[in-house]
């Protein structure tokens, strides 16, 4: 068996990425396992949703997973872009909605289906929108997913934000 060393590329030029941070997550047992950082802030056991085939049970998911880390970062995403242009809000904030969809009865893989709603208070729907449109383009997770992806991006006001909380009861 070889170890393999690949160095990833910066698109715009042929000398490596420096890579600033890197995380490191391990999952033992599949979607009815654990997943655990070698640090140990992050442990949890992991179950499988009744609507794709589990039991339900206590435990987080892949998607949840991946709706925690894509929020923050998107908020962080948004955070730089007001910094860079000046803009101002009230507190923001960034729900990831990730669920599982087939695209056919006869295809047995998966596929992600993404939204991302975010509340700007303070700001109007247009300049929300600016701002998400720039925070999707510079946000990592939203690069890394590409175009292919469909993530849709909902600007939320503060009417809506209201009857999201309201709803909730």
């Amino acid at each position: 068996m070889s170890d393999t060393t690949t160095t990833p590329q910066t698109p715009s030029s042929s000398s490596p990425a420096r890579v600033l941070t890197r995380s490191e997550a391990t999952a033992h047992g599949g979607r009815n396992g654990y997943i655990e950082t070698p640090d140990h802030h992050l442990a949890a056991k992991l179950s499988v949703p009744q609507e794709i085939g589990g039991d339900g049970g206590v435990g987080t998911n892949p998607e949840q997973l991946f709706a925690a880390a894509y929020a923050s970062s998107f908020q962080s995403a948004v955070g730089m872009v007001a910094r860079r242009d000046g803009v101002s809000f009230g507190t923001s904030q960034v729900t990831a909605v990730v669920g599982l969809r087939r695209e056919n009865q006869e295809d047995p893989s998966y596929h992600l289906d993404l939204e991302l709603r975010v509340r700007l208070p303070g700001l109007s729907r247009e300049q929300a929108e600016g701002m998400v449109q720039e925070a999707h383009r510079l946000c990592p997770y939203s690069r890394a997913l590409g175009d292919r992806a469909g993530v849709r991006l909902t600007v939320v006001d503060e009417a809506e934000a209201a009857g999201e909380v309201s709803g909730r009861s």
